[in-house]
């Protein structure tokens, strides 16, 4: 089977690794553009374009697919591209860009999606984190055919995969990569036999994973404690929680909630109440957050022990919500 690619984090790259391994031919890589990164800002290509050439897969990179669009001369050099892969499907996974109609008729069988969520929970662009926030105990990957809608489309195949009470989205994104490498491959392969079964989504469920935005890293006292560990998880590795004392930037890489500790009716949100070697003891809007691992800005991460080591934290002084600076 003849396969067309369109991915572009370490998410679709997993995925297109699975492919590769399994046999599938790759006649074309559709990724996003070469971005600035690093401390330089050097231009670099994704992990998908990285994978691609290692393996001299032909790679694509236009900046929009929409023969309409801003730039249509991107679009039309991708529509010939697609077209003279010749490919039976396409397998989209955290591609980035939105495919207009012609992309979703030009593969034989469609253009297939792996979603990090058990749909029709979390459509959108951050399921994974949202799904740790909200407290979820469970998610998974559907591999869905795609359609015009946002992820919308009928379900193909679904996994379940238990959500830890200590999982962070770093955690749970690469279980949920290598499930959906698996399970793209699967479909892949029933596809080929016509052994694949659309199931319509349910209109009762649907919830929204949208976008993290960088405010939201700033960490709010006044939610409950059990709200904000929650946060911290769906926020690791990035943006990474934050607060700040008395300016200074300050990144919560592990934290937890005590239910036993009520914490002082007389303390505000944020004021920190202990600040000991099994970590820091904070207020919040409901109960005591124990802060175990964090991070000065231009530091190294640490356990609260070596932490208070190098950063006097006392009782009664209280962390800003503000958004501080990055570490």
């Amino acid at each position: 089977m003849r396969v067309v690619f369109a991915g572009t984090p370490v998410f679709a790259r997993v995925a297109l690794e699975h492919l590769h391994e399994a046999g599938f031919h790759i006649p074309l890589v559709l990724t996003q553009p070469d971005r600035p990164a690093g401390r330089g800002m050097k231009l670099q290509a994704s992990p998908v374009k990285q994978f691609a050439l290692e393996h001299g897969v032909p790679v694509a990179q236009p900046r929009s697919l929409r023969l309409d669009g801003k730039y249509p001369e991107d679009a039309a050099a991708a529509r010939e591209a697609i077209s003279a892969a010749q490919a039976d499907a396409m397998v989209v996974a955290a591609y980035g860009l939105i495919l207009p109609q012609w992309v979703l008729d030009a593969p034989v069988k469609g253009c297939l999606n792996i979603h990090a969520s058990l749909l029709p929970r979390w459509r959108g662009a951050a399921p994974i984190h949202r799904a740790i926030e909200a407290g979820d105990t469970e998610t998974g990957v559907t591999i869905m055919q795609m359609d015009a809608g946002l992820d919308t489309g009928d379900m193909l195949l679904t996994q379940r995969l238990a959500i830890g009470p200590d999982d962070t989205t770093g955690d749970l994104h690469d279980r949920l990569a290598a499930l959906g490498g698996r399970l793209i491959v699967e479909a892949l392969e029933l596809a080929a036999c016509g052994g694949l079964r659309p199931v319509q989504q349910p209109f009762e469920g649907v919830t929204y994973a949208h976008k993290i935005e960088k405010a939201e890293a700033a960490i709010d006292w006044t939610l409950p404690a059990a709200v904000t560990a929650r946060r911290v998880r769906a926020f690791h590795p990035a943006p990474g929680a934050a607060a700040s004392l008395a300016g200074d930037a300050i990144k919560v890489w592990a934290a937890h909630a005590d239910a036993s500790d009520p914490g002082s009716a007389s303390a505000v949100a944020g004021q920190v109440l202990v600040a000991g070697a099994e970590g820091i003891r904070v207020m919040t809007g409901q109960g005591v957050l124990v802060l175990t691992e964090l991070q000065r800005a231009g530091g190294k991460r640490l356990l609260a022990a070596d932490f208070l080591r190098g950063f006097a934290l006392v009782p009664g002084q209280v962390l800003d919500a503000a958004p501080p600076a990055a570490a």
